[in-house]
């Protein structure tokens, strides 16, 4: 009895886990994993749905099933009242996520009061709008404001080409407009701890899964005034912020010293990496960390110039900087090998000028 009760519990919890991702066909993908008849997985349903666990829709074929919220919550707060990020998190926000393990409880904290800060210190907004909806497996929060744009405003106080240079740089991390109060460290780590994080603002939206390295970019249509951040978290994850922050460190110290730079987000549309100005943008700001790591996934190529810059010119320039390449595919490998090869002018650097003059002599 034991055994067939455990098994249970199994298949409800990979039914919660799954019913997100797969609401329609929920039944046959367990039905498949445990080896047991559809009647016997709507049996499962059929008890988390009373439970309250899930919720369904439509009828016979078309049922699909959803995760019920638990918990929905939302408020609305005011700028010009100056809300301090830490008491609303432990007044309101902490209050919603209580019943959490004690290290998702921390990344929560971490998330929310970083990105609750940046739209108190920077947004220029109104109002700073949040809400939470918990199920049984994770909980999702969103924090918009009504302010100028995140990336707009980078782009505008930082010189950058347009808002996609700034979702670039924001990838990197170390970005902020105000470094005399602000690191920059805070949303980059925020992006890092959770399953998803995903930003929106203007006519751009970034988005960054857990343990992959590559962040998306993507275009649309200009959306509301402001910016607004997704963020959710698995409830039971074992993640820890200590285990995130290790993650880009090098060594004994536990400093901000590495980062994973995804290439392709410096390509425009059909725009192939061929130049020198290229590579100058993607190693901007760079020199700030000792370990880099130029990430050339769904690069197809790139040209002698950008090569030449980032792995002759700024490794000659940046000797206490190393930079690494991964995944990249043989056409780029050939490339940088090309370019890493030593020459002539950097084995031996001698005055042009005065060796003609000797040889005049």
């Amino acid at each position: 009895m034991g055994t067939v009760r455990a098994r249970g519990e199994e298949i409800r919890r990979y039914i919660l886990r799954n019913a997100q991702a797969n609401p329609r066909n929920i039944s046959k993908l367990a039905a498949s994993k445990f080896g047991v008849s559809r009647q016997a997985i709507n049996a499962h349903l059929r008890r988390l749905v009373n439970e309250g666990a899930l919720r369904q829709g439509g009828r016979t074929r078309n049922r699909a099933y959803e995760l019920a919220p638990v918990l929905e919550w939302n408020r609305l707060y005011r700028i010009a009242e100056q809300p301090a990020e830490d008491v609303v998190w432990r007044n309101d926000v902490a209050e919603m996520l209580r019943l959490l393990p004690g290290n998702v409880r921390d990344i929560w904290n971490y998330g929310f009061t970083e990105i609750f800060n940046n739209a108190l210190d920077h947004s220029q907004g109104k109002t700073i709008y949040t809400a939470i909806i918990r199920t049984a497996v994770s909980a999702e929060m969103l924090v918009r404001d009504d302010g100028v744009g995140i990336f707009r405003k980078l782009k505008n106080e930082l010189g950058l080409l347009d808002e996609r240079h700034a979702i670039f740089e924001l990838a990197k991390g170390k970005l902020t407009t105000d470094p005399s109060r602000h690191t920059g460290e805070g949303l980059f780590f925020a992006s890092r701890m959770f399953d998803a994080f995903d930003i929106l603002s203007g006519g751009v939206f970034f988005s960054h899964e857990f343990e992959k390295e590559e962040d998306w970019l993507l275009e649309r249509p200009a959306s509301h005034q402001g910016t607004a951040v997704f963020m959710r978290l698995d409830n039971h994850t074992s993640r820890t912020t200590r285990r995130v922050f290790d993650r880009f460190t090098s060594g004994d110290e536990p400093t901000f010293s590495k980062t994973v730079v995804p290439v392709q987000l410096a390509q425009y549309g059909n725009d192939k990496l061929i130049s020198r100005s290229q590579a100058k943008r993607v190693l901007a700001r760079v020199e700030a960390f000792t370990d880099v790591v130029l990430d050339f996934r769904n690069v197809p190529t790139i040209g002698q110039a950008f090569a030449d810059e980032a792995f002759r010119v700024f490794a000659r320039e940046h000797p206490e900087v190393t930079v690494t390449p991964i995944r990249a595919n043989s056409e780029v490998r050939r490339m940088i090998s090309r370019a890493k090869a030593p020459r002539a002018a950097d084995v031996r650097s001698p005055d042009r000028f005065g060796d003609m003059a000797a040889a005049e002599e």
